[in-house]
């Protein structure tokens, strides 16, 4: 008989468990699975947004959102698009309950476990496909997982010694390999981080106004040092790629911009004799300003165009 075993739903950053369903089948199939279950967990950052794992009898499915991940276990002849329709249902409800400040400051394991109400009804109902009513999401869903099949982890990937180290989210593009992720989407865009790139511009503009400025003095003034236009205009460099980083996603991401903030920092302290204490004092602050929040702006678990 296909149907929904259990299901529960992880943060993805720690794999800490907020809420699951209430399980008593204590077969050693589900034992297994339950292993399964915390070793996808501790891998859930790693992973694409939608996958598939096949164990034999069962099969376990998740989907990522928000930081948030959502997964159940089901037999292996329950139908892929009723799993991830059932998974959508709960992705839905979950965010719509719970807002994302309470699910990132979450400390304590099942946290929300009164959620696994609302997991226990829609679980019944999925096991009894004649109660549901979601023709139209049914065909929404089998197109999406046309278009996009959910990548499919084999068992030794997750028993090898570097468990999932080896897999990255950037080149998943349904059922192809997964590599190295220069594209992996952050998380939304805060005021301050807002307020920090808008600043991060202005010394950048400010750098490089005074740069020229430097380049129309050296031409008039034969004794001007050259090095001062080298400054300015690494300021701008640094403050521009400061921008670049809070925006786009890439490879040590926070080393470069504790290395960017540390040129600025180098910057400004060669151009101590052209600039006011303030001036120094606000360049410097706006710099550890914009590293603070690249460091914030995290990858998010799902890219935002997906929904499913």
């Amino acid at each position: 008989m296909s149907m929904i075993l259990s299901a529960s739903v992880v943060r993805v950053r720690d794999g800490l468990p907020l809420s699951a369903s209430t399980d008593y089948d204590q077969s050693t199939g589900m034992q297994e699975c339950r292993k399964y279950f915390k070793m996808l967990s501790k891998k859930l950052s790693q992973l694409p947004d939608r996958c598939t794992l096949k164990t034999g009898q069962y099969n376990i499915n998740f989907i990522s959102s928000l930081g948030v991940s959502y997964m159940m276990l089901c037999t292996e002849n329950y139908p892929s698009v009723l799993a991830f329709c059932f998974l959508d249902e709960l992705q839905k409800e979950f965010i719509t309950t719970y807002n994302m400040m309470k699910t990132n400051t979450a400390i304590r394991p099942y946290c929300f476990i009164e959620f696994d109400n609302f997991i226990q009804r829609t679980k019944q109902r999925y096991n009894n496909t004649r109660s549901l009513s979601t023709k139209m999401n049914l065909v929404d869903m089998q197109t999406e997982i046309k278009l996009r099949p959910p990548y499919q982890i084999s068992v030794s990937e997750l028993g090898s010694v570097n468990g999932f180290s080896h897999i990255s989210v950037g080149e998943y593009k349904g059922t192809g390999k997964i590599s190295a992720a220069p594209h992996q989407r952050l998380e939304p865009v805060t005021l301050p981080g807002i307020v920090s790139f808008v600043l991060s511009l202005l010394c950048g503009a400010l750098n490089l106004i005074r740069g020229f400025h430097a380049i129309e003095s050296l031409l008039q003034n034969e004794g001007e040092d050259f090095s001062y236009v080298i400054a300015f205009f690494l300021g701008t460099a640094a403050c521009l790629y400061q921008c670049y980083l809070f925006v786009y996603y890439t490879g040590w991401r926070n080393a470069k911009s504790f290395l960017t903030f540390g040129l600025i920092c180098l910057c400004n302290m060669y151009l101590y004799e052209l600039r006011n204490l303030w001036q120094l004092f606000f360049h410097v602050t706006v710099g550890a300003f914009s590293t603070l929040q690249i460091r914030l702006r995290q990858p998010q678990g799902k890219s935002p165009d997906y929904n499913v």
